[in-house]
């Protein structure tokens, strides 16, 4: 079993920067390949980012390439997204998840474990 937890969030402005963590805990994390996904009132859930478990391979949807950048840190078993030049129709619950694979993947039947979410607002 792994818990996971999600913290960061908040209320920001359009263009700025925010950064999202996700502790894990339970089974020993480098088992893990970790994502980011949100999901925005009445849409569905999409992935957003993806980390291998040791950190060497990334994977980001084409929304957010070039403005976000996932990371791990193994020894203190979080995940970072770090996450710049924000929009509105970023407004989401942001999820953190995990899936006992080498690498991350987009489809979120793939995950076994999710944390609770974080709320981000984003206002113009």
């Amino acid at each position: 079993q792994v818990q996971l937890v999600e913290s960061g969030g908040g209320l920001v402005q359009a263009g700025d920067s925010l950064r999202l963590s996700c502790a894990a805990s339970g089974r020993t994390f480098e088992w893990y390949s970790m994502a980011w996904f949100r999901q925005a009132p009445g849409k569905e859930r999409e992935f957003v980012a993806g980390i291998s478990r040791g950190g060497g391979s990334t994977a980001y949807a084409d929304s957010v390439q070039g403005r976000c950048t996932i990371s791990r840190d193994n020894a203190r078993n979080t995940v970072y997204l770090q996450m710049k030049s924000l929009k509105r129709e970023e407004t989401a619950v942001y999820y953190c998840a995990a899936r006992q694979r080498a690498l991350a993947v987009a489809r979120d039947g793939e995950y076994d474990y999710w944390g609770q979410g974080t709320q981000v607002t984003v206002s113009s």
